[in-house]
């Protein structure tokens, strides 16, 4: 048998059972062509169909004596996936109770053959050279040591913005600039943001300090052809700095120098799809398998970056140099004033903000977009409620028809459900309600909305009243003269596991768009989370989280792991993790689709074992043969038990409920 004539292939499935390496024949005529990371089109015999996969390897012998049946065409030469990427795929997929497959669906962009030739076809390409920069408002030394020995840091954020190019950028965006121009000179760096408007900051900053052909953008939001030409740009061994969202972590760098994520908090860097690996531990088992630096860049800490802080796997590093935001808690005003409490900006907000908005622009942030986020029956004071799904009902527009805050639906002759009665009157004030009414108290003043529907990244320096909603504030040049938090009180109402550290992220995200010295209101807030914005205090607020965390034995504190599924294979299921050493389990509950939902509880140490046990049950429930019932003839019913690790939504309430 010639040399390395077998290809070990990783098929292309959904299927568990299907999620491990197969042995195939390489013809002679494709031995030329078959190389480790190329597609490839393999049959399956039990199935009677061909697929799709990638070969991970090719050998002389295995121990299999068998005839193997051969790949049915290299469907490119072109090594997309680098060993690499499988490995990181294969770990983050085990760890999670996930396939393989389903990790590299989001790692490897669909082949694209015009741009495929179009690289093939092009010069080898030399990078520009480039010059290192300083970083002056952090110790220099202590980042070279931790680029150069592969270390990994929580690293604190400037609570500022800052004109670069000619451009305002959040300052956060700058640093992380300069520190991937300075680790290239080491390998490629990946810098990791949650959204669109995170990434152009971040593109324009690395545009001031590197040459364009040594920065790289790879998101999902590219169209497919440049997703997979940047995706090849990767592989030709040039040292750049590759800029994305989430699935940026898997770009394929060759020995990179760092990793950087910005944000980790953000909900949009968890992905969404099985096996729903959050980005932040993709970046830490790469780290860990390819020995490069690791850093995680934010104002405030997540508890899952506090609890790696305080186990010493990550080290803090801080601005040389200490920048404290001006924060007013308006918290004791409001206790002390009746009137106050009954307002929704206080009069010292008022005051702020009128003498701010002769000097420039000014940031109120709401909870909610759209007009009335709620609407409650006139007669009995029930939530209105949608007829189709039970969700809430509430007005995008003034003068508009109600609609569903879930499904969407129009509620146009709506009636309750209580006591029939078809009238509604408006509870809370969304991003538009609150714009109409600040226009009417600052008549002259421009108004503008930042939303979801109506996404702002910059404004100009001119008085101006914006009105965003969290997350959504656009950047002003010079800074805003005047932030004015609203709905602080609506916004901790929400019943998550979360609320509290996600409000502080989204608070101090906001602070940090003020203008030097320019104050911050926080409204009808008050206790540690006021605290901890006053004296700019953030990692305080983290590590008492975490700690009441440990004493309820909580995530992050401990992993966790949903399985839902019918009783017969949850059961089985979860008999088989019960009797491992720190195992728990909560439940089963019933779901709202009818299944039964179990919640496995696990010390760190013991998460291989737990995936591995669920993963082998997984596989068992859906290669397990399933009869057509005879008196009826109805198909045979599919797999119904689901894994999710990490799944905080148990501990969640949808906050469409609120």
């Amino acid at each position: 048998m010639p040399a390395a004539s077998i290809a070990r292939v990783l098929v292309d499935s959904p299927l568990p059972q299907l999620d491990r390496l197969f042995d195939y024949q390489v013809p002679a005529e494709l031995q030329s062509a078959a190389a480790p990371g190329c597609r490839v089109r393999v049959p399956l015999r039990s199935a009677g169909r061909i697929a799709d996969g990638f070969i991970v390897e090719l050998v002389d012998t295995i121990e299999y004596s068998g005839a193997l049946s051969e790949i049915d065409a290299v469907v490119s030469p072109v090594p997309v996936l680098t060993d690499e990427v499988y490995q990181l795929a294969r770990r983050v997929a085990d760890r999670a109770a996930g396939g393989a497959s389903d990790v590299l669906r989001i790692a490897v962009p669909k082949r694209q053959v015009r741009v495929e030739k179009a690289w093939a076809a092009s010069e080898p390409t030399v990078g520009s050279p480039f010059e290192p920069v300083d970083i002056p408002e952090y110790d220099a030394a202590i980042l070279d040591g931790i680029i150069v020995q592969a270390g990994r840091a929580v690293m604190e954020a400037i609570p500022r913005t800052v004109e670069v190019g000619g451009q305002w950028l959040g300052h956060w965006a700058l640093t992380m600039a300069r520190v991937a121009a300075r680790a290239l000179a080491a390998g490629p760096v990946i810098l990791v943001v949650p959204d669109y408007r995170d990434q152009e900051q971040l593109e324009n900053a690395l545009r001031t300090i590197l040459p364009p052909d040594r920065i790289l953008r790879l998101d999902a939001r590219q169209s497919s052809a440049d997703r997979y030409r940047a995706h090849l740009l990767c592989l030709d061994g040039v040292a750049r700095v590759i800029v994305g969202n989430r699935s940026a972590v898997y770009a394929p760098a060759k020995d990179p120098s760092l990793i950087m994520v910005w944000d980790d908090g953000d909900p949009l860097l968890a992905e969404p799809l099985a096996p729903y690996v959050h980005s932040r531990d993709a970046a830490l088992v790469r780290q860990e398998q390819q020995g490069c630096a690791l850093i995680f860049l934010g104002h405030a800490r997540t508890t899952e970056v506090e609890r790696l802080v305080q186990l010493g796997w990550c080290s803090p590093l801080s601005p040389t140099t200490r920048y404290l935001p001006r924060v007013i808690p308006t918290a004791q005003q409001v206790a002390d004033d009746p009137l106050a409490a009954r307002a929704r900006i206080p009069s010292n907000a008022w005051r702020e903000a009128k003498a701010a908005l002769e000097h420039g622009p000014v940031l109120f942030q709401v909870a909610r977009p759209g007009y009335a986020p709620r609407l409650v029956c006139e007669s009995c004071g029930q939530v209105a409620r949608c007829q189709r799904c039970n969700g809430p009902l509430g007005l995008k527009r003034a003068r508009s028809s109600p609609s569903c805050s879930w499904c969407g639906a129009i509620a146009a002759q709506w009636r309750c459900a209580h006591c029939s009665a078809n009238r509604y009157r408006l509870q809370g004030q969304g991003a538009t309600r609150t714009a109409e009414d600040l226009g009417r108290a600052f008549p002259g003043v421009p108004v503008i909305v930042s939303d979801g529907e109506r996404p702002i990244v910059t404004v100009p320096d001119r008085p101006a009243l914006v009105i965003a909603t969290r997350g959504a504030e656009p950047v002003a040049a010079g800074g805003y003269r005047v932030v004015v938090l609203l709905d602080g009180e609506r916004m901790l109402a929400r019943e998550s596991l979360r609320v509290g550290e996600d409000c502080l992220r989204w608070w101090s995200n906001a602070i940090s768009l003020a203008a030097a010295g320019a104050p911050t209101v926080l409204v009808g807030v008050g206790g540690s989370l006021a605290g901890a914005l006053a004296t700019w205090q953030l990692a305080d607020y983290s590590r008492d989280e975490l700690a009441d965390r440990r004493r309820l034995r909580f995530p992050p504190a401990v992993r966790v792991a949903s399985v839902t599924g019918d009783p017969e294979s949850l059961t089985r299921a979860i008999r088989s993790v019960e009797g491992l050493d720190g195992v728990d389990v909560l439940g089963p509950v019933d779901t709202a689709a009818g299944t039964l939902r179990a919640i496995v509880r696990f010390d760190f140490a013991r998460g291989s074992e737990v995936a591995g046990t669920l993963r082998s049950e997984l596989i068992r429930n859906a290669s397990s043969r399933r009869k057509r019932v005879p008196s009826t003839g109805a198909p045979a019913r599919l797999p119904t038990l689901r894994v999710r690790f990490d799944d905080l939504e148990p501990f969640e309430q949808l906050e469409g409920t609120l």
